[in-house]
């Protein structure tokens, strides 16, 4: 059986490994935290283990378990681990495949750093106050900050490591905002409005990532855009050309599952249930605009498609 490792501890190292599931291939799935791991649904042919492994216990695995492939998903920022597993991959003979996240639209408004240093260089001239979205790991990078405890709100995961990384750096407990995404442009301008921000930090996390929801909402709040760039990326392919390299090097092949629903007069109101239970089960939605608005749920994919031509290319 064609063996897979993914280090899934992103939206596409998720979405892989379950549309694996069920596959007649066998799949490791690695996070680095165990929130990242009960994100991941195991399976009969899906395992989930939580954890950072450096280098050598990478090589020391793959040379265990010898994988067909290890897909690489990890997140765009995340460079030396790619570099660690890419190196592992190499010594061992092992094939190695990154998937790279696909980017946004950058506003010609916004500021542009390098790096979490640069940002706290660069809000130290300034004035207002900060949200802070880039996680927990860089912020006592921030903390030397001019007023740090009274500029700054930081958004990061409800982990007990999260809260502990915010307590050290210095930021009093009203200034922690423990949640998990994704974020919707609504969620994000009311944080912002909530605390006053002048400033938006966060990295270039992609659609993926709800950059996009970000950028809109600063937009709509009034507050600056204060963008970290991404390190230099290896070469890697995205979520949908990994899928179809897997396909041909495993010998598998995904078919969408359609469903075709009659929604009567329009109004969800009018709908039977089997279709209201279809349209909540689906995983995107495709037809004609005013329909799927009448449907439309926060985070689900929707197309405003009928032709033909059109819904096969939404399929592809």
């Amino acid at each position: 059986m064609f063996k897979i490792c993914i280090f899934a501890g992103t939206t596409e190292g998720r979405e892989l490994a379950e549309l694996l599931k069920g596959r007649p291939v066998s799949v490791s799935a690695f996070t680095a935290t165990e929130y990242g791991g009960s994100l991941i649904e195991a399976a009969e042919n899906v395992s989930v283990s939580s954890g950072r492994l450096d280098e050598e216990e990478m090589r020391a695995l793959f040379s265990e378990e010898r994988y067909d492939l290890v897909v690489d998903a990890t997140h765009p920022y995340a460079a030396v681990v790619t570099e660690n597993i890419a190196k592992a991959c190499e010594e061992t003979g092992t094939g190695y495949l990154r998937v790279l996240r696909e980017g946004s639209a950058l506003p010609e408004d916004a500021v542009f750093v390098s790096d979490a240093k640069e940002a706290a260089s660069f809000l130290d001239e300034t004035e207002g106050s900060i949200l802070l979205t880039t996680g927990s790991k860089e912020l006592s990078v921030f903390a030397p900050l001019k007023g740090f405890s009274e500029r700054v709100f930081a958004r990061v995961l409800p982990m007990e490591s999260s809260l502990k990384a915010c307590e050290e750096a210095g930021l009093p407990p009203s200034r922690i905002i423990a949640m998990q995404g994704p974020f919707t442009e609504e969620m994000n301008a009311a944080t912002l409005s909530m605390c006053h921000a002048s400033w938006l930090v966060t990295k270039e996390s992609g659609k993926a990532g709800g950059f996009d929801e970000k950028l809109s909402a600063a937009r709509k709040a009034g507050a600056r855009l204060l963008v970290i760039g991404r390190p230099p990326q290896r070469d890697g392919v995205s979520l949908g050309e990994a899928v179809k390299i897997i396909e041909e090097r495993a010998g598998l092949i995904f078919r969408p599952s359609v469903i075709v629903a009659g929604i009567g007069p329009g109004a969800p109101e009018s709908a039977t249930l089997e279709v209201i239970r279809a349209v909540k089960e689906a995983d995107c939605l495709i037809g004609a605009k005013r329909m799927i608005q009448a449907y439309s749920e926060e985070g689900k994919p929707a197309f405003d498609a009928v032709a033909p031509a059109a819904i096969a290319r939404v399929f592809e």
